[in-house]
């Protein structure tokens, strides 16, 4: 059984406590192949000069923006994508936000890096109180500084992999607002139980801090729901370990986007993706990790195109909801291919 989270360590000198974590930094179950200094330099001159054009929008998406009247407006367990990893879930008559990116730029800075294709449906202003704040790893485009602070006075707790909760922490979270986790640990708010569970990952927002602190997915459940949320990771057999110990799961809301065969330890490629899915034993597939930034070399709709191709050919459920557009998680409408007619920047 899940155990329960462990206490904010008083340093960030280690979490000895925790089995994968050694030598100073935390470990996959299966150690990560290495990309070398060539391979790597490589890769960041292709990914900076040779990108197709077709990776980006050639015109806004479209987006239903949200407006507070109609979030307090909408039924208990209702979600709505805000963008990327972004969800917001009511959930229990509350609100709970995943992996929040409200910022312009999923980067370091605001003057350079991966620029949205759409806006937020909704700002941070205009939301509600949120009772939880779930992440996943300190990734820029998953762990925004600026939303972390703007969300810190209207949120309850924020739900973390052990040592993301010491980097909120140092940006001024108080402790008692944090719960941080080891994998297949558990902690409940508000009624609901949240398990951080293993991912096939990494973390690091600079050159000095490669996998100092802890990457997971989630499973979040109460009594007659469970929602799974894989956060980002490359396939592995951890998925049917989930399935097998917490699932079947209702929803599950998968990373599908940001792929490449040249990384593909640690982001699946669409087909599995959907092999994960079925792993876990889930009965909806919502695909995320897409459609808000350019961060891999595929064509921006390509995600979306070979998910619910793949879906369609297997029989699997799969709803893919436009960005700011309300589904009920156990009655989702089925796929809308809303990105066709949206064309690619060609030049």
């Amino acid at each position: 059984m899940p155990s329960r989270p462990l206490p904010l360590p008083k340093s960030l000198a280690g979490y000895p406590q925790s089995a994968h974590f050694s030598d100073g930094r935390f470990h996959n179950a299966r150690p990560r192949p290495t990309t070398g200094l060539w391979k790597g330099l490589k890769l960041l001159l292709t990914m900076l000069f040779t990108k197709p054009a077709d990776t980006v929008p050639a015109d806004p998406i479209p987006v239903k923006a949200i407006t507070r009247a109609q979030l307090e407006a909408a039924p208990d367990r209702s979600l709505f994508r805000l963008g990327h990893s972004t969800v917001l879930i009511k959930w229990k008559e509350r609100y709970w936000l995943t992996d929040p990116l409200f910022s312009k730029r999923a980067s370091p800075v605001q003057w350079a890096g991966p620029a949205r294709f759409h806006a937020p449906p909704i700002s941070i202003e205009e939301l509600p109180p949120i009772a939880g704040v779930i992440l996943s790893h300190n990734h820029y485009d998953h762990l925004d500084r600026a939303a972390v602070l703007a969300l810190a006075a209207k949120t309850d707790v924020f739900i973390a992999p052990l040592g993301v909760g010491d980097q909120l922490n140092a940006w001024g979270v108080a402790p008692s607002r944090i719960e941080q986790l080891d994998w297949w640990q558990s902690t409940s708010v508000h009624g609901l139980e949240f398990t951080s569970t293993p991912a096939q990952h990494f973390s690091g927002r600079g050159l000095r801090d490669s996998d100092q602190s802890l990457w997971c997915s989630w499973v979040i459940q109460d009594q007659t729901m469970r929602l799974f949320f894989s956060g980002d990771s490359g396939y592995f057999d951890g998925f049917k370990t989930i399935g097998d110990r917490l699932g079947p799961f209702d929803l599950t809301l998968m990373e599908t986007g940001a792929y490449d065969p040249r990384w593909a330890f640690v982001h699946m490629q669409p087909e599995q993706t959907l092999q994960a899915h079925i792993d876990l034993r889930g009965r909806w597939l919502l695909p995320i990790h897409n459609g808000t930034f350019d961060l891999a070399m595929h064509a921006w709709q390509e995600p979306f195109k070979r998910i619910t191709a793949l879906a369609t050919l297997k029989g699997i459920d799969i709803t893919t909801p436009m960005m700011g557009e309300r589904i009920d998680m156990l009655a989702p409408p089925a796929m809308q291919a809303w990105w066709n007619g949206q064309p690619a920047r060609t030049g």
